[in-house]
């Protein structure tokens, strides 16, 4: 009886779990709405930067207080948070906007959703993961529908060309930091509170946005009238794209395998797309619709089977 009882509260706590990494991730869909209002005014890294001091006046203190946490790290984990917190927190980001800027952006779309199968790939390597039976199925049914969202019923490509290149080099690194991350993160919390994770991602990844800003140069003179706005943006984009969104994704990936979190990531576009319509007023198409309705059909099937 006490079996079963423990049995059903973890799956209980697994189920939990991917709407945690789902709410999370939908989190992320709302990011453009306050990156876009200070666009104008500074470059990303400088964004990204500010965003990391902000948020380090959380992390810091946590860290100190779970810093018995710290303590026997291996050379393994170390390795994971360089991965987690430089390639994909900066590095992913750097090459996904070099890959718009020197390729086709469908091409590069298309690329990136490969994501989940880099995540599942190094989960069932680096963790052992094992999947369930029609789990490809799952996945399938979860990026046809991402691919509804991103280009509908048209293809996205005309020649072979647009995927082929240097841009899709850089996409599909971008997508296998992302994937990888996900792994990454889900090793980590075997080790750490999921509070901890998400300071150290902050932390670790400063020093790298510091020197890549001053490789940039770039300037900062921007009107004293207009600093109060940018902060508050800004600061919006830290809270709640950045320190409540990991919060939530990680407290629900420490209870979840990290192949089923790739999918449940996949709230990021559904969100996105509801942001492009609500806020920017643009068309929702019955491709779009089709998509979304085939993604949440997949996040409930991986909540239950999970």
């Amino acid at each position: 009886m006490e079996h079963r009882i423990e049995a059903d509260t973890r799956m209980n706590s697994s189920r939990k779990g991917v709407w945690f990494v789902a709410m999370g991730a939908a989190l992320w869909g709302i990011g453009p709405l306050f990156r876009v209002w200070v666009m104008e005014s500074m470059t990303s890294t400088q964004i990204v930067l500010i965003e990391h001091l902000m948020l380090a006046l959380y992390a810091i203190p946590v860290l100190w207080i779970h810093r018995k946490e710290l303590r026997n790290c291996t050379w393994k984990h170390v390795l994971a948070l360089l991965f987690l917190s430089w390639g994909g927190s900066v590095i992913a980001t750097i090459m996904f906007t070099e890959a718009f800027a020197h390729g086709d952006a469908n091409g590069v779309l298309l690329l990136q959703k490969l994501q989940p199968v880099f995540a599942i790939i190094l989960a069932r390597l680096l963790l052992k993961e094992t999947l369930p039976r029609r789990f490809s199925l799952l996945l399938l049914l979860a990026i046809i529908g991402t691919y509804l969202l991103t280009f509908g019923w048209s293809l996205p490509i005309g020649h072979y060309n647009e995927v082929i290149g240097y841009s899709s080099i850089l996409a599909l690194g971008a997508a296998f930091l992302w994937g990888g991350s996900t792994v990454m993160g889900r090793m980590l919390l075997d080790k750490m509170e999921y509070e901890t994770v998400t300071s150290l991602r902050f932390v670790i990844a400063l020093p790298l946005l510091i020197v890549l800003t001053s490789i940039e140069s770039p300037s900062w003179n921007f009107a004293a009238s207009e600093w109060g706005t940018l902060s508050l943006y800004i600061f919006l984009q830290a809270l709640l794209p950045g320190l409540v969104s990991l919060l939530l994704y990680y407290r629900g990936l420490s209870s979840t395998k990290a192949s089923y979190a790739t999918l449940a990531e996949l709230s990021f576009p559904l969100v996105g797309m509801l942001m492009n319509w609500i806020v920017f007023h643009q068309v929702v198409t019955g491709a779009q619709i089709t998509g979304f309705v085939l993604i949440w059909i997949a996040l409930y099937i991986v909540s239950r089977q999970n």
